[in-house]
């Protein structure tokens, strides 16, 4: 499979604080990659450098084979993003919203099948204000993916839904990754990580921890499970530059 994503050498800080320090990746096309760390790791700063959203100190980033500086216009035709806070109009409603998000692109999905995949079928003529948290995060998915991308990248998915909304989200994108679709995950839950993620990423104070699958992240710790694992890799107790 050909590398839909690779990142190398991505360096970011803010003033003397550093926030990532030479991170590589490499995510191969139809495959998901976990990003994980906790609060302040570096997450979102990745995620807003390899996005071309945040401009990184060094490295390169190639998305598609397409540098998202330079080929922005073209790129975003062919990714989604789902961001943990979205905003969108005031009053405006579910359908309104979807078909305003359609009309950006020149192949959208079916927004009327997206929203009946992820159980807002009924929920067309609703204002999205209205919506309940956990609404709002699957709407917020539906619009990453209406652009029938190639790559979503999607912050913090199932944040605030149920166990049945959360595996329903699991299965619709499980089966868009058989298909072909490339998903880069930033994630606390470590249940969706091993329900959809091929490889992770471990970030500890901007620096890589461990890169590899996640039984190969458990194999490399003292302990038993894929979370006594991640907390092992990010305790303040190893050593920061330490790289697995």
């Amino acid at each position: 499979m050909q590398e839909a994503i690779k990142v190398k050498g991505l360096a970011k800080s803010y003033g003397k604080l550093l926030a990532l320090e030479n991170i590589n990746l490499s995510v191969k096309g139809g495959t998901a990659l976990g990003l994980l760390g906790a609060n302040g790791a570096g997450k979102s700063t990745a995620v807003e450098c390899i996005l071309g959203t945040k401009r990184a100190d060094r490295g390169r980033v190639s998305i598609l084979g397409m540098d998202p500086h330079r080929d922005r216009k073209r790129l975003f035709e062919r990714v989604g993003v789902q961001f943990q806070e979205g905003r969108c109009q005031e009053g405006i409603t579910v359908g309104e919203l979807c078909a305003l998000t359609a009309s950006l692109y020149q192949k959208p999905a079916d927004p009327a099948d997206l929203l009946a995949q992820f159980g807002l079928g009924g929920r067309q003529k609703s204002p999205v204000k209205e919506l309940s948290g956990g609404q709002r995060q699957r709407l917020f998915v539906v619009l990453a993916l209406l652009p029938n991308p190639e790559v979503v990248f999607l912050d913090e998915l199932t944040t605030g839904l149920d166990t049945e909304a959360r595996r329903g989200v699991w299965a619709a994108l499980s089966e868009r990754k058989k298909k072909g679709l490339t998903i880069f995950l930033t994630s606390h839950f470590m249940d969706e990580v091993e329900a959809l993620c091929d490889q992770i990423c471990i970030l500890k104070r901007g620096r890589t921890v461990f890169c590899g699958t996640a039984a190969d992240a458990v194999a490399g710790s003292p302990c038993d499970t894929l979370e006594d694992a991640y907390l092992w890799y990010t305790s303040e107790g190893r050593d920061s530059r330490e790289s697995v």
